[in-house]
């Protein structure tokens, strides 16, 4: 294990130069201290949890001090708006302190958010308060331990720092990783602003160092675009199996990689419902939980249009088409295994379809049906969550139908479907009134509990003894809380 003097840095990407991203300076935090820390995210860059507790942790993140080797850069990028073009918009609170490699020889940007103002801040402080902070932490880490791709958070530094945004609040940063910071936003940036050489210089550096593989192909930058495609169609794929809204999905906060990134106001769902909208700015219900599937899509066409300099309209066209059969592929492999299904039928999508319309119309705990759906035989799962529904003529069919599928699944002893359904079924998700019980003890000077919570959002499948209180329904003022953009 290394300590944090002895990180190895090659900055890829500042290398780049001015055209990609400006130098700016963190600005310090008053009085920082740490809040909570990852293990996992340390590992990554092979550094020993004990360093989380020193005083210089605290101030290397809370941007009081900085290695000789970093060289912090502010990324220029623009983006789709809520559908609508923002010219240049770029890193306004956030800054990428440079690129280390671990013993794996696995390259991880350092993203420190909340560090102070950009060049690119458009009137704003560049700081992130303690509750934004805490949030993204705890998401960040929470989908990857579901195996839901996802950026990294290694910490979070609170402050005494005052920030005003509808109260004054506590300043804070948290540290994010991510094998890149690159988003759709950085090539439509350098496509509208016709700027083809620095276009090109983009996309080489995108296909050289994280899409190598797509060298060997005729057409490398199809082929890139091609594993764009797949790698977003499953991310969001799991996203809508597991319950996850993301709530601002802008083409600049779509990585190039096809993983989970930005997070404001996102939520999971508690009650089953498509039609969801968790970030209370998004009045049209553009990133309601049943349009991330089209939005998705819509995403990756506004990249097609960017990379039109170098792949033809013909092939991009092709290209997109495969979203939506490859999406429905990853959701439907996975609804399967949530089912405990393990062989696939015709008619297993309107199964699902069926099921999901009866918890929508009943306002039943999509996390907590599936998981005592494989407590028990199929038979006694269903008698005891039927009196969840209020359709129950509705339900009973469906029940028939579901134990009949089971039946022609395979002959597998009860322990062998329980161990194989919570295995994909989390008993533990990050809902929204959890958070915000940590956030309020965090505010008030308290971080056990964001502790508490990351511990047991870390292991999602397995029961843990003392953490029954994660794993209830949410109270009614739970299922209403209010998430937006403000950080």
């Amino acid at each position: 294990m290394k300590a944090l003097d002895e990180l190895t840095f090659d900055n890829r990407f500042a290398r780049l130069g001015d055209a990609f991203s400006t130098h700016v300076l963190p600005e310090p935090l008053d009085a920082p201290r740490l809040v909570v820390a990852s293990d996992a995210a340390m590992a990554l860059l092979d550094l020993d949890p004990a360093v989380a507790e020193t005083p210089v942790f605290a101030e290397l993140f809370g941007g009081h001090k900085l290695w000789a080797e970093a060289e912090p850069r502010a990324m220029v990028y623009s983006g789709h708006q809520f559908g609508g073009y923002t010219p240049q918009l770029g890193d306004g609170r956030g800054l990428l302190l440079g690129e280390v490699y671990n013993q794996a020889g696995e390259h991880w940007d350092l993203h420190l958010k909340g560090a102070g103002m950009t060049p690119y801040s458009r009137m704003g402080d560049g700081r992130a308060v303690l509750r934004s902070s805490i949030r993204e932490f705890l998401a960040s880490e929470a989908l990857h331990a579901l195996g839901i791709p996802s950026s990294r958070a290694l910490c979070v530094i609170g402050s005494d720092t005052p920030v005003w945004r509808e109260k004054q609040e506590r300043g804070a940063m948290v540290l994010r990783l991510a094998h890149s910071h690159i988003r759709f936003g950085h090539f439509e940036y350098f496509y509208y602003t016709k700027k083809p050489e620095q276009q090109a210089e983009l996309a080489e550096h995108v296909l050289n160092l994280h899409y190598p593989e797509c060298r060997e192909q005729p057409e490398p930058y199809l082929a890139m675009f091609r594993e764009i495609v797949e790698r977003n169609a499953e991310m969001i794929a799991k996203w809508q199996a597991y319950g996850f809204c993301h709530g601002v999905m802008n083409t600049d906060n779509m990585s190039i990689l096809g993983i989970t990134f930005d997070f404001g106001p996102f939520a999971f769902l508690d009650d089953f419902d498509a039609h969801f909208i968790c970030n209370h700015s998004d009045h049209e219900g553009r990133y309601s939980f049943s349009n991330q599937v089209p939005i998705g899509q819509w995403n990756l066409s506004a990249l097609a249009q960017a990379l039109t300099p170098f792949i033809s309209v013909d092939a991009l066209k092709e290209a997109l088409g495969l979203y939506l059969p490859l999406y429905q592929a990853h959701y439907l492999d996975l609804m399967r295994r949530r089912l405990g299904l393990t062989t696939a039928e015709d008619d297993d999508q309107p199964l699902v379809e069926r099921l999901l319309k009866l918890m929508q119309n009943s306002g039943v705990d999509y996390t907590l049906f599936f998981r005592r759906l494989g407590d028990e035989s199929a038979a006694l799962a269903v008698a005891h969550l039927r009196d969840d529904f209020v359709d129950l003529a509705g339900f009973d069919a469906w029940a028939e139908q579901y134990k009949a599928r089971v039946a022609r699944d395979g002959d597998y002893s009860q322990e062998q479907r329980r161990d194989r359904m919570h295995a994909v079924n989390p008993l533990y998700i990050l809902r929204n009134y959890l958070a915000q019980n940590a956030i309020a003890a965090a505010e008030s000077g308290d971080y056990s509990e964001v502790r508490r919570l990351h511990e047991a959002l870390s292991k999602p499948f397995e029961e843990q003894p003392g953490m029954e209180q994660y794993a209830q329904r949410p109270p009614d003022w739970g299922k209403h809380l209010e998430i937006s953009c403000s950080s």
